[in-house]
Order: structure tokens, then C-alpha cells, then sequence
């Protein structure tokens, strides 16, 4: 698919109601995805933390599709481990979506308490990849 196909798409998206649209052609899909503005009615959009279950834990989810990496490169060492200390902003994953690498951040200090993403996996919007007390 073609970069003036793509744009169209996002243009299109933009310009509707319609919150997620997936196209595929050939080999090639592609996922856009639009969040509600202020003042349009929505549910909850999936950002890099929600509430957790445990008390006094914060749950680190998905912002968008794509490919987990838990590491800067393939064999390289984990960004993080269960029972590390983290830092707010230290980066815990990497999500590839369409070649672009996006890093996913700690929103708080704190424990790893759980890891819930598995490197190399395709992940949705929303999925939870770990969780920090």
C-alpha cells in the first residue's frame, strides 16, 4: 500500500465518527486509530496507566496495536524484570507499529510486580504489559 493511500485513510478517519479502521491489501495491513477530542461523549481510552487490582499498584497497558519488544535489540538484555525498581519515565518496552518503534514508559516509581506482555508478541490497544507497586 502506498503512502498516499495511507494518508487518505487517516484523512478519512479523521474526518468520521469512526474510532478504529483496518485495511488490508496485498500483505500490508494498517491500523488507524483516533481517540475522542474534548467535548465528544467516549469511553475510556487505554493510555499508559489504569487503576490496578492490587492496592497501591499501578497497571502499565498498551496505547495502540502492534509488536512487543522487550528489549533494545534481539538477544540484548530485557528493559525490565519482575522484582526490578523503576523509575517514572524509565523505558519499560518498545511497540513496533508499522516500522515506527514507540517507547512505552513507567508511569510511576516503583516495583515490577508482574510482566504480562511476552517479547516478540502482537499486542492490542488496552492489553496489559505490566504492573508496577
Amino acid at each position: 500500500m502506498d503512502l498516499s493511500k495511507i494518508k487518505t485513510l487517516i484523512d478519512f478517519v479523521g474526518q468520521s465518527d469512526i474510532t478504529e479502521l483496518t485495511v488490508s491489501e496485498k500483505d500490508t495491513t494498517v491500523r488507524i486509530f483516533r481517540t475522542k477530542t474534548t467535548g465528544e461523549t467516549a469511553g475510556p481510552v487505554a493510555g499508559p496507566a489504569a487503576a490496578a487490582e492490587e492496592a497501591g499498584s499501578t497497571q502499565v497497558t498498551a496505547p495502540i496495536f502492534g509488536i512487543l519488544h522487550a528489549a533494545s535489540a534481539p538477544g540484548e538484555k530485557p528493559f525490565v524484570a519482575v522484582g526490578d525498581i523503576v523509575e517514572a519515565g524509565q523505558t519499560l518496552f518498545i511497540i513496533e507499529a508499522m516500522k515506527v518503534f514507540n517507547s512505552i514508559a513507567a508511569p510511576c516509581a516503583g516495583r515490577i510486580v508482574r510482566l504480562a506482555g511476552v517479547d516478540g508478541a502482537e499486542i492490542e490497544a488496552g492489553d496489559l504489559l505490566a504492573e508496577i507497586a
